[in-house]
């Protein structure tokens, strides 16, 4: 039996242009520590499910990140993570709860309806909280963090993480004090 596979041929290699004005940007560099991974900059970003903090964001937006990474595989669970901050799954409120908590922002889980409260109005420079009736998702560091499968072929409703923007029209933007 014989098998084939492809074989990317490798591109001839470029010559460097020298220009004397513009250095060349580096290519960012991902720093995986374990459970703590991050990136250079001011944005979060995704890969494979995980997401990388930006070095620049204070601590405690970078605690969240890395918190959340730790239930992004549990499943949805109408009402999971109000009764504690540490449950088998979790619905929008209770991870976005989980969130904060994790920041040091937040002392108990609270409903999306409590969230449409929460801290400040409007979006925030690190954390925004987008809340009506019925649903809460955030935006940390430029990542959605929601419960809904806007993005994700499988159709699955859990806490994630996700690239993709999402319409805030009818949630009222909060954001915490600061952040």
């Amino acid at each position: 039996m014989q098998v084939a596979y492809y074989a990317p041929r490798r591109a001839p290699r470029a010559e460097p242009v020298e220009q004397e004005e513009q250095e060349a940007q580096p290519i960012p560099q991902f720093e995986n520590r374990g459970p703590q991974p991050m990136v250079p900059g001011d944005r979060a970003v995704l890969r494979n499910g995980v997401a990388y903090a930006p070095s620049n964001a204070p601590d405690s937006v970078k605690h969240a990140i890395w918190a959340v990474n730790t239930i992004r595989n549990r499943p949805y669970v109408w009402g999971g993570g109000h009764g504690s901050f540490n449950d088998r799954g979790y619905d929008c409120s209770g991870t976005v709860s989980f969130a904060l908590h994790h920041a040091g922002l937040l002392g108990s889980p609270l409903p999306s309806n409590d969230l449409m409260r929460y801290g400040q109005r409007g979006r925030g420079r690190w954390i925004t909280v987008y809340s009506r009736h019925g649903h809460t998702f955030a935006v940390i560091a430029g990542l959605r963090l929601d419960t809904t499968p806007w993005d994700n072929y499988t159709y699955r409703w859990a806490p994630r993480w996700q690239t993709t923007t999402r319409m805030p029209l009818g949630f009222e933007a909060r954001h915490p004090v600061g952040l």
